[in-house]
Formats: structure tokens, C-alpha cells, sequence
């Protein structure tokens, strides 16, 4: 039996609801067939968003959203995407698909879906392709309130009022497909580019984001902080920037043959997690280079792509990255979310790739119809971490599982304390085939009532929602026992568990 001690009266950091991000980008089927469906489909929709899935992500209190990319941002030119529709440039989506792009989809219903869910913005700006005033005028155009070119223009296409944008990112992998720079180049670029994002918005600031390492790239990490450090004070450079992001996919097979999402064994099953959970070791490798610059942690670490990354579904277009969501995925899901709730004093951001159908999405839609995967079951049992504090926590008892070289902890936690005093306790058993008893013990109390117990489970690790069964995979109340000195979970093999423990 594997025990875990609490105490929940010694704060550690604050869990931003950021961390439960998602992003979107112009690639397959996620923006056009699964966020937007025109305001003329026969698909249910409130000025051309899917009723259906904006429903779905307000339940999960989506609490930021990335767009419009990833690679597609730095080929987009945002004056592309405004006006009447007619009128938009089309253009060939050369990353994703080799499909048409028709900018159906811009600015202004980027703006109307991240009202009608209820989430903050992170709009994702071009330095690939683009040029410092075509960033600056994006950016005046969203935010300047009063009297300019842009903001007229703005108001020529229906919306006199600006916008807020919460996160501006300058630039996106820009070690890859945002124009293959050294990270010194970039670290330039960056400084230059983000003079003009400006802060027209007097009632909030608009945090920029810079673009941060691919995996283990902590030579890009160092490179980009030493030039953006190079000249100004610190506290001058801490104004260069408020993020800088990591990008982390979980590929068993490795990036070229990533092996399918349904179709995999034991010995993947353990692969996979294991890859999971380097998540870990990953925030601590650039966590230690951002604290030779930022010991104050003043610039968060944005994990702004991170999911799983498997082969396409057979007989899907290939740059659509579409793939299949299991029992595997939720447990990728709670394990990863446990570790940017354990770093939340460096992690403030994380953006689930992606949003619908591509990845480790948590929709998947065929023409009417939608189904939540088991992420998604996932990311609604743990969205009561937003916002809530991260409490000390300490498992003791809990063994290897696995087979080869690739042995995991059997059990992946983390606890927090909301304002009104009740403790959310997230659990996951990585076994694939063996239940475990877990003791869950608290210093304070007393803490006599269980308010809520809920449960991802079933009885294959390779259990899937389909259109024919949507709820074959889905959150379950579950019993727990307690008792004076604490409380007994008995968890199923492959299972993510919720606890909320009221006094």
C-alpha cells in the first residue's frame, strides 16, 4: 500500500489556471469542421461556433486559448483575416495538409470564440515571415483604443471596441519551422520585435512570450536569456519579456515512426509513460538556466505545446494529425498535469495540443456529431487545481511497474487547497494491469467528508470513445473509505482519480 502524507496547511506556490491552456492551430480539422463551422452551416452555432463543442470547453473552464499556431503562425499574415469574406485572400496551407486556407476564420472570430468559452488570449505573432510592422499593426489593431489606422480599420469591420490580448507570443519554434535561427539570432529578433508590441491597454498588461526550447535544447534556452540579459538591467530585461515557452511531445517510437494510438503493447504502454514523466526532467533542465537570469522567477516557463504525438488514423489525410484519444492519453494527460502542478512556482502556462481533432485532443467531431475523449474527462476532473494552492504532498510505499527498460512509479499526485479550504487530491495508477491501495493522510483536520470522488477508468488501457459509443471511457463517481485518521482509495489499474476533501 503506498501512503500519501499532506500537509495541507504549508503552501508551496499557486496553481494559475493557466496551466489547464489549450491551442488551436489552422491545421487539419481543429479550427474549420471542429471550432468553426460558418454562421451558414446546418450545425448548430452562434456566429459560426460549434454550440456543441463551445458547451464542452466551458465545462472544462478553459482558462486561456493559443492561436493561430504553431508552425501556421509564422506564415500567417493577420491582414489576411479581416474584412468580408469574400474579399480574404485564400492561400495554401503548406505546413498542414497542402489544403486551402481561406481566412474564413481571423482576428475577429478568433476574439468571438475566446468570448463565447470564456478564456483569456494568447495570440501567437510572426517572426518567420513577418516584419516588425506587420507585429506592430496586429497588435494595434487588437488593443489602441482611441484614434489611429489600425484601430479605424478595426472599427471599419465591425468592431469599434478593442480587444484584450492577455499573452502575445513573438514568434514560434523559431528554432525549426519559424525560420531555423541560433538562439543568439532569435535572442535579437526578439528584442527587436517586442519593442512594439505595446501595452495600449492601460487596465491590463499584455505578457509577452518568447520562444523557448525545443526538448532538451537548454543551449537555446542559455543562448536566448544571455542576449535578451546582455545589455539592460535585469529589471529592464525582466520587461523584455514574461514567458518563455517549451514545446515537449510524447512520441513511444520515437519522431519518425511514432507507432499508432491504438494498436501498441505492454512494453509501448511503459515506454509512453516513462516519456511522460520526463516532463519533470525537463522543467528542471531549464528551470536551472532560468534561474542563473531570473533567480525570482519573475519569467514563467510556457509550456505552450506538450501532448502525445502518435501516427495518423489509417485513411486520414496525413497533415491533418488526426489520431484516436485512450485510457493511455488520460494517464499521459494526469501525469503531466501533476508535474506543472508540482513546478507551479516556475510553470505559469501550458497549452494542451490541440484543442479538437488533432493530437491529444480533448474533442473529436464528424460532421454533427462530437464525442469528449478521455482527456478530456481528465482536464474536467483536475480544472478544480485553477487557481487553488499547491500544498505539500509526499507519497511514501509506491513501487516500479513496467517491463524492460522503462519502469515508472506506479502512482503520479498532486495536491492543492482552494480558497473556501477544500483539498483536491489528483491521483494516477500507471499500472497496466495491477489495482493499488492508496492511503491518503492529512496533518490538520479534522477533515471528516469526502465532498466529491470521481474516476477515469475501464477495463482495457486501449478503451476509446468512438461516434458509436461516446461514453465508453468517462468520469465515474467512485467510494472511498475514511475514517479518524484519514481516508483509503482503492485504485483500478490505469485509472485517474479526483478527491475532494472538505472539513
Amino acid at each position: 500500500m503506498a501512503v500519501l502524507k499532506i500537509n495541507e496547511n504549508h503552501v508551496l506556490s499557486r496553481i494559475e489556471p493557466e496551466i489547464y491552456g489549450h491551442f488551436s492551430e489552422h491545421l487539419g480539422r481543429c479550427v474549420y469542421e471542429g471550432l468553426y463551422v460558418g454562421e451558414d452551416s446546418d450545425i448548430p452555432n452562434v456566429n459560426g461556433m460549434r454550440t456543441d463543442v463551445v458547451e464542452a470547453l466551458r465545462e472544462l473552464k478553459v482558462p486561456v486559448l493559443r492561436w493561430p499556431g504553431g508552425c501556421f503562425a509564422d506564415e500567417y499574415h493577420w491582414k489576411d483575416g479581416i474584412g468580408p469574406k469574400e474579399n480574404r485572400k485564400k492561400m495554401i496551407n503548406t505546413h498542414w495538409g497542402g489544403v486551402t486556407e481561406d481566412n474564413s476564420f481571423g482576428t475577429h472570430e478568433y476574439f468571438e470564440l475566446c468570448r463565447q468559452i470564456g478564456c483569456k488570449t494568447y495570440v501567437n505573432g510572426n517572426v518567420g515571415s513577418g516584419t516588425v510592422r506587420e507585429m506592430s499593426e496586429w497588435v494595434e489593431y487588437m488593443t489602441f483604443p482611441g484614434v489611429s489606422p489600425m484601430a479605424d480599420l478595426r472599427a471599419r469591420n465591425g468592431h469599434p471596441e478593442p480587444w484584450r490580448v492577455d499573452y502575445f507570443g513573438v514568434g514560434n519554434e523559431n528554432w525549426g519551422c519559424g525560420g531555423n535561427m541560433t538562439p543568439e539570432y532569435y535572442g535579437n529578433l526578439y528584442r527587436r520585435y517586442q519593442t512594439y508590441v505595446r501595452h495600449y491597454d492601460k487596465t491590463a498588461k499584455l505578457k509577452k512570450i518568447a520562444c523557448g526550447a525545443n526538448v532538451d535544447d537548454a543551449d537555446w534556452t542559455e543562448g536566448v536569456l544571455r542576449t535578451c540579459f546582455k545589455f539592460p538591467q535585469p529589471e529592464e530585461a525582466h520587461g523584455f519579456m514574461d514567458g518563455l515557452s517549451l514545446h515537449y511531445y510524447v512520441h513511444p517510437g520515437g519522431w519518425m515512426h511514432k507507432g499508432p494510438a491504438l494498436d501498441f503493447d505492454e512494453k509501448v504502454f511503459y515506454t509512453t509513460l516513462k516519456k511522460a514523466l520526463y516532463m519533470d526532467d525537463l522543467i528542471r533542465q531549464h528551470g536551472k538556466v532560468m534561474d542563473k537570469y531570473d533567480p525570482e522567477k519573475k519569467i514563467g516557463m510556457v509550456v505552450d505545446e506538450w501532448g502525445a504525438w502518435y501516427d495518423v488514423e489509417p485513411g486520414t489525410n496525413p497533415g491533418f494529425l488526426y489520431q484516436q484519444n485512450t485510457v493511455r492519453d488520460a494517464l499521459i494527460a494526469a501525469v503531466t498535469l501533476n508535474i506543472f502542478n508540482k513546478h507551479s512556482d516556475r510553470v505559469k502556462m501550458a497549452c494542451l495540443a490541440q484543442m479538437v481533432n488533432v493530437l491529444q485532443s480533448v474533442i473529436l467531431t464528424e460532421g454533427p456529431r462530437m464525442l469528449r475523449t478521455p482527456t478530456y474527462h481528465v482536464m474536467h476532473m483536475y480544472r478544480r487545481h485553477q487557481g487553488a494552492d499547491l500544498v505539500e504532498s509526499k507519497l511514501t510505499g509506491v513501487k516500479a511497474v513496467g517491463v524492460g527498460e522503462a519502469p515508472v512509479p506506479q502512482i503520479s499526485e498532486s495536491v492543492s487547497v482552494d480558497g473556501r479550504g477544500v483539498v483536491t487530491v489528483t491521483l494516477a495508477n500507471l499500472s497496466m494491469t495491477e489495482a493499488e491501495t492508496v492511503r491518503v493522510e492529512l496533518s490538520g483536520g479534522p477533515y471528516g467528508t469526502v465532498e466529491e470522488s470521481r474516476i477515469v477508468a475501464s477495463g482495457d488501457v486501449h478503451d476509446h470513445n468512438t461516434f458509436d459509443d461516446p461514453d465508453k471511457v468517462r468520469e465515474r463517481d467512485f467510494n472511498v473509505a475514511g475514517d479518524d485518521r484519514g481516508f483509503t482509495v482503492e485504485l483500478p489499474a490505469a485509472s485517474v482519480a479526483e478527491l475532494r476533501i472538505g472539513r
